[in-house]
């Protein structure tokens, strides 16, 4: 199985990945044809445990193959990695602020970027799209780092690293659908919602892998860059929400679990 898929282009490679993400996303989705709601609690330590994932998969699968890269290159071996990650925490920020968008559980009128007259549904839909962007691309990259032989980069941990992304979506899917469900729309359309939110992580993946197999003195700041964007995300995004309301206690637990697991998968299957 590994030698078929090892003998793909790295293209088709990133986007097979891609689209498992995907479609685990729209296995967390389907959930709404199942519940109605979900306990707030229980959203939390889900949102909680993606959080985890996404800052393990950050370090383990991004910033230490960057580093080591460097080092083993004889480069200055903090320095790609610290630009990099801080211009992925600012390239996710200019997505923020050039892109109307409402996070999960947040009033209409604290929808950010431009003001618009979409809905709401619109809005959070937008939101958890944009937030997918940085994952599609972490993807991508670990596979052109494969291809190019990268030390510490294997296609297995190309590969760990979209089944954990992929494992995080799975809540954020739910924490889409279900909501959604919840102010009346049809579990249907609350379902497309919750899948469609994913559908940009198969073409960002393709673009990264392209990107970086193409320009390849750039390969330590793009898992850097990957790395900075994702961890953005978690600190604006997943832990706030993680932590709203009651059962912060369940999120914060949520979220050592996520990076453990996360850990585990790199270290044992990378």
């Amino acid at each position: 199985m590994m030698e078929w898929f090892t003998g793909l282009p790295v293209v088709v490679q990133a986007l097979l990945a891609g689209m498992m993400t995907w479609g685990l996303t729209a296995l967390g989705a389907a959930l709404v044809f199942v519940f109605t709601t979900i306990e707030k609690r229980v959203m939390n330590m889900m949102l909680g445990f993606a959080a985890g994932v996404m800052i393990a998969a950050s370090f383990w699968s991004l910033l230490a193959p960057a580093i080591e890269f460097t080092e083993n290159d004889g480069g200055i071996a903090w320095l790609p990695a610290a630009i990099g990650f801080l211009a992925g925490g600012f390239f996710v920020r200019l997505l923020d602020f050039v892109t109307p968008h409402l996070h999960l559980s947040a009033p209409l009128e604290t929808a950010e970027g431009p003001s618009t007259g979409l809905k709401k549904t619109t809005l959070l839909f937008l939101a958890i799209t944009l937030h997918n962007i940085p994952e599609g691309l972490a993807i991508g990259v670990a596979f052109g780092a494969a291809a190019l032989n990268m030390d510490g980069a294997t296609v297995a941990g190309a590969l760990t690293l979209a089944l954990g992304i992929g494992i995080q979506n799975m809540p954020e899917g739910a924490a889409l659908s279900i909501p959604l469900r919840g102010e009346g729309m049809s579990r249907r359309r609350a379902f497309n919602y919750g899948q469609l939110s994913a559908i940009v992580e198969p073409i960002a993946a393709m673009v990264g892998a392209a990107a970086v197999f193409f320009i390849q003195p750039l390969l330590p700041y793009a898992l850097a860059f990957a790395a900075g964007a994702m961890i953005f995300v978690v600190v604006e995004e997943l832990i706030p929400e993680s932590q709203a309301e009651n059962g912060s206690d369940l999120a914060t637990l949520g979220l050592m679990v996520g990076f453990t697991v996360m850990m585990i998968l790199d270290v044992a299957l990378g």
